[in-house]
């Protein structure tokens, strides 16, 4: 049996379609960091799934302890994490119960990568730095934890076998959102390398960034995914530009 567990932060937008992707599943466990917009209220409409259970929990900069908090709440033995902003595909709903409802007694496997197609301005981007992600998504609820304050991964102990069908996600629909997104993210993750005692110079800021675009847009094919895959590509180098500067003023600041 499967518990899905999702975090939520004023994602209004979001939360009820990525709700019914997921609504097959045994139970909901939603761990929302305060939103302050709709999000609450849309969860509580959602009244024709009586799984879901929902709690408030301060993220303070750390995923992973939010995950993991959502992972202690879970009552089965099988969880599957989905971000507000990605959607279960029917196909992928259709494999993940076929493995368990023909293999649950002998699965050996602890866990699963999950493939995820993200879906840009109305285009799916099948190349560049988002073309072939997979992520352990999937796992039995005692075969790891967490690790990671953001970009978090699950460490999962045991058998990992992968997927074939994908995660649809959808993330950064404006380029202001995308903004706003990243200054987020560029600022928890700086703030983790600066913890770890990791230093970076002006060769790194400049250069990493550009070697990031190159790489993405040209040897991992961005470039086929038209203006959409450039736009990424560009915006993705400019995250890994703010985590280093904003690593570089933290280290100036001591």
């Amino acid at each position: 049996m499967i518990s899905a567990v999702i975090l939520t932060k004023n994602e209004e937008k979001n939360i009820l379609d990525c709700l019914e992707s997921v609504s097959w599943v045994d139970e909901i466990i939603i761990i929302d960091d305060y939103s302050t917009d709709l999000t609450e209220s849309v969860v509580k409409q959602f009244v024709k799934n009586r799984k879901i259970r929902f709690f408030k929990r301060r993220l303070e900069n750390d995923f992973s302890a939010q995950r993991n908090f959502g992972l202690e709440k879970t009552r089965y033995d099988w969880a599957l994490f989905v971000d507000a902003d990605e959607r279960v595909t029917a196909s992928l709903r259709e494999e993940i119960n076929s493995i368990l409802i023909n293999g649950t007694n002998n699965l050996k496997t602890s866990g699963f990568y999950v493939p995820r197609l993200d879906v840009v301005w109305g285009k799916i981007l099948k190349h560049g730095e988002t073309g072939n992600i997979k992520l352990i998504r999937f796992a039995r609820k005692n075969s790891g934890k967490w690790k990671g304050k953001v970009h978090e991964v699950w460490e999962v102990k045991g058998q990992i076998s992968e997927l074939e069908n994908h995660l649809l996600h959808y993330p950064h629909q404006t380029v202001s959102e995308f903004l706003r997104e990243i200054n987020f993210y560029t600022t928890i993750r700086a703030r983790e390398l600066f913890d770890s005692g990791i230093k970076v110079g002006a060769k790194e800021i400049i250069l990493y960034p550009k070697l990031k675009f190159i790489v993405n847009y040209l040897f991992k094919l961005g470039f086929l995914d038209g203006i959409e895959g450039l736009v990424y590509a560009i915006l993705m180098s400019f995250h890994s530009f703010l985590v280093r500067a904003k690593l570089w003023i933290l280290w100036e600041k001591e």
